[in-house]
């Protein structure tokens, strides 16, 4: 793995022009970016007087290895689905959710109100979109155009009809029936982000977890339906003191992350100066960290080209399989999270073929929290009836048998 604060390969350049720098691995970027000394740049940076609603650098974040990299992980390979960020209050859960949007790429967005697309006319005809897309269509004008995947944040007091979709109130004035679209359509193809996850009602997280478990949900109000895409990268935080997820939604998380506050006291004082110089002049903690928030961009952007061409040997799944099998784990989840987030980090590492060592860095994110205390006593119960019944049955099938 990589030394304790490594440095980039620098290669020359003409003079004038900026040198390019290479990390071996994105796990060794995350550990420059996060080892940066701000003492010195400190003293140069005064009070800008400006509020501005700029994001927390990403890489500024101290410590919290796993946490960064589960997340960058996701953004490499949406199938990984889903990251759950557990632990208590004021350990940089939300901040590090919201620094992530100078890292997020690119995605053809619809440029309609409906979220018309042209995948809808392909499979459903001319019909399955607005009057004003079907004329753009027809016109042979782009009804998408690139735009910056977005965070989406789920509030807390979100209804059930805020979060799917409801009747669009500015057609009910023409006497038309349409459904508007909910948070969770908007949400295609971007990240959503729900805080305090384990306090929402569960109406609305079953929702939530059908809909990113199927990519599509449908909407049926009265006489009028509609099926939207919702293909999102899934983030929840919580707090267990506030209370805890139900089983079947905490095993619809695909890496899970337990965030403890630093334990280091060099590392929590280089935390306290980057928030100080955050509070104090915000642009110019994020110019310091401009050269390495380009670079994670760069290689998020190369690790999602490359991640189609990535495989799992069959042998070493096997052997991962039984890992998961002696460890008592029944969810199927399991592999599928642990494998596609060994390929994301190989990608991420500029392999196409994923290593033991890989399998070994992503595991504790994708298998804590998938053992069921309850379930492995029930099951045992359900053995012990059925081992009786079945000497119970032997009993009288040799009774039988004496008695002929």
């Amino acid at each position: 793995m990589s030394d304790i604060n490594p440095s980039p390969e620098i290669d020359s350049a003409p003079e004038g022009e900026k040198p390019a720098r290479h990390f071996r691995s994105l796990k060794d970027l995350l550990d420059f970016a996060s080892g940066k000394d701000l003492a010195k740049s400190m003293e140069q940076m005064g009070d800008a007087g400006i509020a501005e609603p700029l994001p927390f650098p990403f890489l500024a974040l101290v410590g919290q290895g796993e946490m960064k990299l589960a997340l960058m992980l996701g953004l490499i390979n949406p199938n990984i689905g889903g990251i759950l960020l557990v632990g208590p209050r004021g350990t940089g859960k939300t901040t590090a959710v919201r620094s992530l949007l100078d890292l997020l790429p690119q995605a053809d967005r619809s440029t309609c109100y409906y979220g018309c697309l042209p995948e809808d006319i392909e499979t459903g005809g001319i019909d399955a979109v607005c009057p004003d897309c079907a004329k753009k269509y027809a016109e042979g004008q782009p009804l998408t155009a690139p735009d910056r995947v977005r965070l989406v944040e789920l509030p807390l007091n979100a209804r059930l009809e805020d979060v799917v979709g409801g009747i669009d109130e500015r057609a009910a004035v023409h006497e038309r029936m349409r459904i508007r679209r909910g948070i969770l359509a908007q949400a295609d193809k971007n990240l959503l982000y729900i805080d305090e996850i384990n306090l929402l009602s569960d109406d609305i997280i079953d929702a939530i977890l059908d809909a990113a478990a199927q990519g599509i949900y449908t909407v049926r109000r009265g006489p009028v339906s509609a099926t939207y895409r919702a293909r999102f990268v899934l983030i929840g935080s919580m707090n267990p003191e506030e209370g805890n997820l139900r089983p079947q939604i905490l095993d619809r998380f695909g890496l899970r992350i337990v965030v403890r506050g630093l334990e280091n006291a060099n590392e929590r004082l280089e935390a306290y100066r980057r928030v100080k110089a955050y509070l104090t002049n915000p642009r110019a903690l994020i110019n310091l960290y401009a050269d390495e928030i380009g670079d994670a961009a760069a290689e998020l952007q190369e690790a999602r080209k490359r991640l189609p061409k990535v495989t799992l040997p069959d042998a070493l799944a096997r052997q991962a399989i039984e890992l998961i099998q002696k460890m008592g784990i029944d969810s199927l989840r399991a592999e599928i999270t642990w494998f596609e987030s060994a390929r994301a980090y190989a990608a991420a590492d500029g392999r196409d073929t994923v290593s033991v060592s890989d399998l070994s860095t992503v595991a504790p994110m994708a298998l804590r929290l998938r053992r069921s205390v309850f379930i492995n006593e029930y099951f045992e119960r359900q053995k012990s009836e059925e081992d009786e019944l079945i000497s119970l049955l032997a009993a009288l099938d040799g009774s039988k048998k004496q008695k002929s």
